[in-house]
C-alpha cells in the first residue's frame, strides 16, 4: 500500500526561525486530520545521519510520496539528492515547504495547503 509521510525538520531546534511555532503541535495537527499516513521530526536532516535516515525511511519502504516541511524547498531537493538515489526514490515524489519563522498556526496551514496541491 502506497504511503504518504510528512517530514519536519527543525534545524537543530536551536535556530531562530523555528522559534515560533509549537513543532509537536504542528504534528499532532496534521495527524488528528489523517492527512498523511506518517509523521517525523529530525532535528537536521541536512546532515549526514539525515542522509541516513533518509536512505534507511525510504528504502524499500512503500513510501509513494514524500512531504518535508523545513527549510527552502529547492535547496530540500539538493541536500537530500544522494539519500534519494541510494534509496531509489524518485526527487519528482518529494514535495517540500518552507515553515521557517512561522507560528504553529501558520505552518499547520502550510502544509495542509501543500498536501492539498
Amino acid at each position: 500500500m502506497a504511503k504518504k509521510g510528512l517530514l519536519m525538520c527543525v534545524c537543530q531546534g536551536n535556530c531562530p526561525s523555528f522559534q515560533q511555532m509549537n513543532i509537536f503541535e504542528v504534528g499532532n495537527a496534521i495527524r488528528r486530520e489523517k492527512l498523511v499516513d506518517y509523521i517525523a521530526i529530525h532535528p537536521q536532516l541536512c546532515a549526514t545521519d539525515g542522509d541516513k535516515f533518509l536512505t534507511t525511511l525510504l528504502q524499500g519502504d512503500s513510501t509513494e510520496q514524500l512531504y518535508v516541511a523545513a527549510c527552502d524547498p529547492t535547496m530540500q531537493v539538493k541536500m537530500y539528492r544522494d539519500a534519494m538515489e541510494a534509496a531509489g526514490f524518485s526527487k519528482e515524489n518529494i514535495h517540500g515547504v518552507d515553515i521557517r519563522n512561522m507560528s504553529t498556526e501558520q505552518a499547520v496551514e502550510a502544509i495542509k495547503k501543500m498536501l492539498s496541491a
